[in-house]
């Protein structure tokens, strides 16, 4: 068993607070260096505790929704070492892994997979008498595959193993977490009271009219008191709460009668974001996700400029010049840029939750209705709108921009890496990709998108550009960005590789090879004119992207037909699953760094 688990199981109540705080030092320390997810785990470390103490873990599983909470799981279940190196490529993952600890059930990336991961389980050996536990935060109940999950729980063989636990830590249900509360949840999870609730059932069951006034009056009671009941024991799961989820004494006392009863269960906790983090706690939204700070004052440099900021920017501009222009944006107004543009355009403004493919269904309800919606996303949830862009938006052919943040591998690792989506997209009838190279293009990109009346993705990468000028944008046409001897090597990039494939161009003329660099722009349509000019030379691409799908395949799509000479790809493998660490990093490991890039086609060349 891990040592910081025993440990926790063998505490005297009274030494809990002082190991909860020990707890959250070292998810700070941490964070702090590494970047991740600070103050939703901070908000999460007594809850976390006490579901450790009260269930026995592995063999009673918990599922978080999503893993960005579960810093303080990771520390107790036997990955306290590794976490100094919190999402480096030789530290722990910043998300639940199976294959990284027994004690992780599932991959928990994206948000509303617990409850249906935790249904699949329980279903899968009803007779058990083992918890299975789904932590879901409250912006999850808006996210549709939560309520799916919601729908079908009670039907299910095995459900009665189900514990789900609402992390509401925005008030987003109830604030109610008074004298009241406690006394109505001690009550109806106290053994002698759901002894009376059973017996009085066994009671009445010959006599179906007093039953079911009984019932009435219960669901009736119910109701007005605890408002969040009505929704969820309709569904047929017996609602507890709320209960203070920073408050370890009252989390173990309901857990433990919570464990003797039979589900579904729903316990409703509320917690604070950034709980014991003073800065954290003041700011949640600004700590959620950092790439560092000072561990006691929270202060973060805050690094000018950026993809994500010139998107605000440039969609505040063209709000002014578009009436028509709208921002659509499933629960990422801020990372994606566009909290300036909320506060000065609210009503042009939609937050629609955790709900991907209802923010493109929805967007192309507006671009259908007259509107030019501008949909932002980050690349890797974008994946989970497939239906949505091609039945709603590329079917009718509205005049739809979805932008792409964070296109590309990012630190967090597997389950945010964006280098899948252009394999589906390229597919697409009628839809554009577009992929710009640097922030000065962004405003000049989102106006000729809005010029095309037609679905249109605009991918961008995380961070920053590589300074180029700025050069005007033609329709399915590349830019040269270095203009090379006429039979040297031709590299094509595209998005934030352009500044990848210009320093391989200057490492490679240190070694008499004077290449041309071709920015892509277009990934559909793809210039495949250009392509067949350079047909005569060797033609090596450069993507943040896997191999498939993306620019090396437009690339050897175009020139199949034709006698050319040698294409090769550098980009992400498209059979193996990319891990997590800092880029820098994991590029180097994959390959990708222009170093390496330039040696490898040095080699090609001299070879052939």
């Amino acid at each position: 068993m891990p040592q910081l688990l025993d440990e926790l199981r063998s505490l005297k109540p009274e030494e809990l607070p002082a190991f909860a705080d020990k707890l959250r030092k070292i998810i700070i320390d941490s964070v702090s260096r590494n970047g991740g997810h600070l103050a939703s785990s901070c908000g999460c470390v007594e809850l976390i505790m006490a579901l450790h103490r009260v269930f026995d873990t592995p063999a009673e599983k918990i599922f978080f929704d999503v893993g960005h909470q579960a810093y303080a799981h990771k520390l107790l279940t036997g990955r306290e070492k590794e976490f100094d190196r919190l999402r480096r490529h030789d530290g722990v993952s910043g998300f639940p892994h199976p294959a990284e600890s027994i004690f992780d059930p599932a991959v928990s990336g994206h948000a509303g997979t617990a409850l249906s991961a935790a249904l699949g389980h329980c279903a899968a050996d009803p007779e058990s008498k083992a918890k299975v536990i789904a932590v879901i935060g409250d912006g999850a109940m808006g996210c549709g595959i939560t309520l799916e999950a919601l729908n079908h729980a009670a039907t299910l063989p095995g459900s009665q193993r189900l514990l789900i636990i609402l992390n509401d830590n925005r008030m987003s249900i109830s604030g109610n977490v008074g004298t009241l509360s406690r006394m109505l949840n001690r009550v109806i999870a106290a053994k002698s009271y759901n002894r009376f609730r059973r017996g009085l059932k066994k009671l009445l069951s010959p006599l179906p009219k007093v039953k079911n006034f009984f019932s009435r009056l219960n669901e009736a009671g119910k109701s007005v008191l605890l408002p969040p009941a009505l929704f969820f024991e309709t569904l047929n799961l017996r609602y507890f709460g709320a209960v203070n989820g920073n408050d370890t004494e009252q989390l173990l006392s309901t857990l433990t009668r919570i464990k003797e009863l039979d589900g579904p269960i729903l316990l409703h906790v509320i917690t604070r974001k950034g709980y014991g983090c003073e800065y954290a706690e003041q700011n949640p939204t600004r700590y959620h996700g950092i790439s560092g700070c000072d561990p006691d004052t929270g202060k973060m440099s805050s690094p000018a400029g950026g993809f994500s900021h010139a998107f605000g920017q440039a969609m505040i501009g063209l709000a002014g010049k578009y009436p028509e222009v709208a921002a659509v944006c499933p629960a990422m107004l801020e990372g994606c840029g566009l909290s300036g543009f909320a506060r000065q355009y609210p009503d042009r403004c939609f937050d629609t939750g955790i709900t991907e493919e209802h923010a493109v269904t929805f967007a192309s309800g507006l671009a259908a209705a007259g509107k030019r919606p501008v949909c932002a996303f980050y690349d890797t949830f974008l994946q989970r709108a497939l239906d949505g862009i091609y039945h709603d938006a590329a079917l009718a052919g509205l005049p739809l921009i979805i932008a792409v943040d964070r296109s590309g591998a990012v630190a967090d690792g597997p389950t945010h890496h964006g280098i899948y989506n252009c394999s589906f997209l390229r597919a697409l009838p009628g839809v554009t990709t577009m992929v710009i190279a640097d922030e000065k293009e962004m405003y000049a990109a989102l106006e000729f998108a809005l010029q095309l009346a037609a679905p249109v993705i605009l991918r961008y990468p995380k961070g920053s550009g590589c300074n180029l000028p700025l050069l005007p944008f033609e329709y399915g046409k590349a830019v040269i960005r270095r203009t090379g001897n006429t039979a040297s090597p031709v590299l094509w990039a595209c998005g934030g590789e352009v500044k990848t494939a210009m320093a391989v161009a200057e490492i490679l003329k240190n070694k008499n090879l004077d290449c041309t660099v071709v920015d892509a722009r277009f990934l559909k349509p793809f210039d495949g004119e250009l392509a067949k000019k350079f047909a005569g030379c060797k033609q090596f691409s450069i993507e943040d992207h896997c191999l498939t799908g993306g620019l090396y395949s437009a690339l050897t799509e175009t020139l199949a037909g034709i006698p050319h000479e040698q294409i090769s790809g550098f980009g992400w493998p498209s059979d193996t699953i990319v891990p997590h660490g800092e880029t820098a990093v994991i590029r180097k490991n994959a390959g990708l760094d222009a170093g390496t890039i330039a040696e490898k086609i040095a080699e090609l060349v001299e070879k052939n």
